[in-house]
């Protein structure tokens, strides 16, 4: 360009009113890029159109953004879940349109996507911070975070009711945050908390929060709705010691989407103490997500159930054991024909409600048991068919893990076992073990990976006591 500036300026016919023009363009290029005519040195954001609620309601979809996370949105056996999930889709219901979820990799890219018209909404609860409130409308419910002491209830050890009971205490924490604090909490208390950074990235904050509640240490640090949300899985577990101070923080919208903010502040307002709100709230951080385990016959006497003819006629449709279709009922249910789980699977093959009706079960049979088996043995056939790849006597874990996370988060960790040099074909020690890593952010928002964050310790530990318990139904009961 300075090449051909040069040569207009030679020109001895350019027109004056042609080289003014040409200047000013070398002028404006300057200050675009910083080359001393302006102070500017990054080029301002694409100028978003105004989409504020008219232009919301006339598109007819409410693009809403938000993170995988465990409190926000995940899919779990095939459909969409999560707390944040739940509250979009009843405000795009309140406001009569459809919702699009829309994800991003952290909070820094949820605000970069909001503030490109990438999406309407955040809905993840993003701090109040003096910084943000400059290009952001705070809206929607504020709720109040901190960290916490993750403890055990019980006498052994008592659980610490002040921070100063810290000091001669081990710690167990991820490198980030909850170590931060902690370091600047042992300053102030004037040293003494014995801070065991867990630098392994095959652990992750759950699994320390796990490794609490089995005993095997005794304190970890956590963000309270973390905590708080996995009680329902350890009951044991006490979360009362905050350590940090409060973190105000709730959805946000564009400054130029006044009347958007408006509406979800007024829907928040009524929505508070509805049903479905409630329904919401019981669903992530209160109703337990385990299922109490007792055997109803005896063993002794060749029996498993009570529906073993029922396990016996479908299981050979699938070239199954009969007691291996018993021993995922067993952990699935007990048996109960009548079990409902907190994400709402039904009966005794906690079958997903589209899934059931995918599978050919009737309105109102979810609960039925042969309707029950006979829906779950064709989703088994269905799911077999994604894993002709892999050896035969290695396959059963794949189905096993699929029934319980759903296909793409097996594909997941398939993609990241061969991704970091393991064989993707086979399950223990390889598979299992990236099942385990989609609960860490480093690797469920890895490209390869397409189905986001997933809590893998579950589907883990499923295909462990199924086979386990199915290892002891053999020795114990004919065929």
């Amino acid at each position: 360009m300075i090449q051909q500036f040069s040569q207009i300026l030679n020109t001895k016919n350019i027109k004056k009113s042609a080289l003014l023009i040409f200047i000013a363009h070398i002028v404006g290029f300057s200050i675009w890029f910083g080359f001393g005519f302006g102070e500017r040195k990054h080029p301002p954001p694409a100028e978003v159109s105004v989409r504020d609620l008219p232009q919301i309601k006339e598109s007819d979809t409410l693009t809403v953004l938000t993170l995988y996370r465990s409190t926000s949105y995940f899919l779990y056996r095939g459909q969409d879940m999560g707390f944040q999930y739940e509250l979009s889709q009843q405000f795009a219901k309140h406001l009569g349109v459809k919702l699009k979820i829309e994800v991003a990799r952290n909070i820094e890219e949820l605000i970069r996507m909001l503030l490109a018209g990438k999406g309407d909404l955040v809905a993840y609860n993003i701090p109040i911070t003096k910084e943000w409130k400059d290009s952001l409308l705070y809206c929607g419910e504020e709720v109040v975070t901190h960290q916490v002491i993750v403890q055990r209830s019980g006498n052994r050890p008592k659980p610490l009711k002040d921070v100063t009971e810290l000091i001669g205490k081990e710690v167990y924490v991820k490198p980030g945050r909850y170590y931060d604090r902690l370091v600047n909490l042992n300053a102030e208390l004037g040293g003494g908390i014995l801070i065991r950074p867990v630098t392994a990235d095959s652990i992750t904050t759950d699994d320390l929060i796990t490794q609490v509640a089995q005993k095997k240490i005794d304190y970890t640090v956590a963000d309270n709705d973390i905590a708080r949300l996995n009680t329902t899985y350890y009951p044991n577990l006490n979360i009362r010691l905050a350590v940090s101070f409060d973190q105000r923080a709730s959805w946000v919208v564009r400054q130029d989407c006044p009347l958007l903010a408006e509406a979800a502040n007024l829907w928040h307002k009524e929505n508070q103490t509805s049903p479905a709100y409630t329904a919401s709230m019981k669903r992530y951080f209160e109703f337990s997500k385990s299922v109490p385990h007792s055997p109803i016959l005896s063993l002794s006497e060749g029996k498993i159930s009570h529906f073993d003819p029922l396990f016996k006629k479908y299981a050979a449709e699938i070239h199954w054991d009969w007691r291996l279709l018993a021993s995922l009922a067993f952990t699935e249910s007990n048996f109960d024909t009548t079990a409902v789980s907190w994400a709402g699977a039904r009966g005794m093959m906690q079958l997903m409600p589209a899934t059931a009706r995918a599978m050919g079960v009737p309105d109102g049979k979810e609960q039925n048991p042969e309707e029950s088996i006979k829906a779950a043995v064709k989703y088994i056939s269905i799911t077999s068919r994604s894993f002709t790849s892999v050896p035969p006597e290695d396959r059963l874990n794949f189905v096993l893990a699929s029934y319980n996370a759903g296909v793409g988060h097996v594909l997941d960790a398939m993609a990241l076992a061969s991704k970091y040099g393991k064989d993707p074909h086979r399950w223990h020690d390889n598979v299992e073990k990236y099942i385990l890593l989609k609960s860490n952010e480093e690797y469920f928002t890895d490209p390869v990976v397409k189905y986001g964050y997933f809590r893998g310790i579950e589907t883990y530990n499923f295909v462990r006591d199924i086979m386990a318990r199915y290892d002891n139904y053999k020795k114990r009961i004919k065929l």
